[in-house]
């Protein structure tokens, strides 16, 4: 639902919400958490501020910007919490909740969609293309090389993330595969290997992940768990915001992680 008032658009969080199942799927998903509205603020939507985490730092930032809703790839409730309301947790519901503020986050879904996903945008930076998908859930991308030589690969992750990754190199074969999934994914590296690549780019790297490198050959590229989410959530919810008729700002802010 679309309406004007006091002359700007106007739509309903309920055609927010309905709109994102339909695009993402959730149900689909095995997840780490709840997927959709985690917070419930106001009915009406006017401005939707994005972001990779639902921090206390973000919600602030997006209060000063306007917002009344908020899309995030990381929100505020994870298995294993024991779902009380108490320190930082408390403090970041009590501040959507004294702004009457929505807060709608997807984990899973937004990494695998195959256009607004942090998958599908991060390769798209670094002219990657996926041809299959691969790992559990099939969360994981695998195309084409745009670079055979890994110092180029790497080259490229710098500038598009403005950061240097952490290289391990493999036996320095010409790249023809390169697999990639976005985040904290080292676990899907064995994945990879399996599906074909000859480098394998994720956020973050683990200990085991250096010695499966130098064993099998293949090259592991650790590009920054937040650098590499960075896309997927500006890209749906801008989309989002020009389907409702609403406005949309993206909120990065520093993560050295």
């Amino acid at each position: 639902m679309d309406e004007r008032k006091g002359g700007r658009q106007m739509a309903d969080r309920a055609g927010m919400e309905t709109l994102l199942a339909e695009l993402l799927q959730p149900d689909a998903f095995k997840d780490y958490g709840p997927n959709g509205l985690q917070v419930e603020g106001r009915r009406e939507v006017r401005c939707i501020v994005s972001g990779v985490t639902a921090s206390l730092a973000f919600i602030d930032a997006a209060i000063e910007a306007g917002a009344d809703t908020l899309l995030v790839h990381h929100g505020l409730f994870w298995r294993g919490h024991d779902g009380r309301l108490t320190g930082w947790l408390r403090q970041r519901v009590a501040r959507l909740m004294a702004a009457d503020i929505n807060l709608f986050a997807y984990h899973l879904p937004l990494d695998a969609h195959a256009e607004f996903g942090n998958n599908a945008q991060w390769g798209a930076r670094l002219s990657l293309v996926a041809d299959a998908r691969f790992g559990d859930q099939r969360l994981g991308f695998i195309g084409p090389a745009a670079d055979t030589a890994l110092a180029a690969l790497a080259g490229r992750v710098e500038q598009a993330l403005s950061r240097a990754p952490v290289v391990v190199p493999g036996d320095g074969r010409p790249l023809r595969r390169v697999a990639w999934c976005s985040g904290g994914a080292q676990g899907y590296f064995e994945a990879a290997i399996e599906a074909g690549a000859d480098a394998f780019l994720t956020g973050e790297i683990s200990e085991p992940q250096a010695h499966l490198a130098r064993e099998t050959g293949v090259a592991f590229l650790a590009c920054g768990h937040h650098a590499s989410e960075r896309y997927g959530a500006p890209a749906l919810a801008a989309h989002v915001a020009g389907r409702l008729g609403v406005s949309h700002h993206f909120i990065d802010l520093p993560n050295p992680a």
